[in-house]
């Protein structure tokens, strides 16, 4: 079997206070024993509330912040920032689309000249008529006319704008593409075509993908496995079709439950068990589960022990205590 492309072990991240105020504030648990895996070609959907990791995750995995326990692999190697010239080859093998698809882009910058930036500076490919060839193939792979090539950010859409940052990002061909909400700032329109365009991508050019969003219809449409974060933790892990068939926790069985149902002869005759509170960053990591507090099924043991991740069928893997019975009883 071959290694994976993507591999993250233990990864823990604490964010503290700063300044003068550092002292008085607490740290923050952003991450707590994460580990994810993701061979060459395949889809990864990491999904979960607002302040469950997510981007978190995704910083780290691209070397912006530095984790405070564990380790990302990349093709077998340990991630070290300050191997600068592996970090080099790293990052021109693993590209990023973010969520706003104006911000993303230099708006000095014509559309043309922030893909030919990226080429130059991640394949050193200067030549004039070399560079405009490239721009011109990476513009028609997503879906945009070259004329375009021209034109400021401020002159596009944003559909159009993030096709040029998906452009920007794939032009040198890489391995892996992180997108951290990458369709969330769009029209809901214009959010079905950005994902064919990812579908399509992936397909044609073999790129993996690793795709950060809260919006389940669309990772069940680009991704072969889903994580499920909370607070921090992989709360479960489970083959796409697996996870939204049946869901083992009792946190994925709510986010899957508040999507909404169009046909309304489908939809739910009971409203499910609802979590309730809302989500907040932990100070202090939790002696039982984290789920706990906003839990309706909650027992005395969840509040108290730490629940593993452990194997539950189907490639799928939970951590809470009472996921048998609650399983049962569906």
């Amino acid at each position: 079997m071959s290694e994976p492309l993507l591999e993250v072990r233990g990864l823990s991240v604490e964010y503290g206070g700063s300044g003068l105020l550092q002292s008085r504030r607490e740290s923050v648990h952003a991450l707590c024993g994460v580990d994810i895996e993701l061979a060459e070609g395949c889809s990864l959907g990491v999904v979960g509330e607002s302040g469950c990791g997510k981007s978190t995750l995704a910083r780290v995995v691209l070397g912006l912040v530095a984790p405070s326990a564990g380790a990302v692999r990349w093709r077998g190697w340990t991630v070290d920032t300050s191997a600068r010239e592996r970090m080099r080859q790293m990052r021109r093998e693993l590209q990023v689309v973010f969520q706003d698809p104006f911000g993303s882009l230099d708006p000095r910058m014509t559309a043309g000249a922030s893909v030919a930036e990226a080429l130059d500076a991640l394949e050193g490919v200067s030549d004039g008529p070399t560079v405009q060839a490239r721009v011109v193939v990476a513009f028609e792979s997503v879906g945009l006319d070259h004329g375009l090539a021209s034109r400021y950010p401020h002159e596009l859409s944003g559909g159009q704008c993030q096709r040029v940052a998906i452009a920007r990002a794939t032009v040198a061909h890489p391995k892996l593409l992180i997108c951290d909400e990458a369709v969330s700032a769009l029209d809901v329109s214009v959010q079905a075509q950005i994902v064919n365009l990812l579908a399509g991508l992936r397909q044609r050019q073999g790129i993996g993908l690793l795709f950060i969003s809260h919006n389940l219809a669309v990772v069940r449409h680009l991704c072969d496995e889903v994580v499920v974060l909370y607070l921090g933790r992989v709360v479960e892990r489970a083959p796409r079709d697996a996870l939204f068939a049946t869901p083992r926790h009792p946190y994925t069985r709510a986010l899957l439950a508040a999507v909404p149902e169009p046909d309304p002869r489908l939809a739910r005759r009971s409203p499910p068990d609802e979590p309730t509170g809302e989500v907040a960053p932990s100070a202090v990591p939790s002696a039982g589960c984290a789920f706990a507090p906003r839990c309706p099924h909650a027992v005395d043991a969840c509040w108290h022990r730490q629940p593993s991740l452990e194997p539950a069928g189907d490639g799928a893997a939970v951590s809470c205590h009472r996921w048998r019975e609650l399983s049962a009883d569906t």
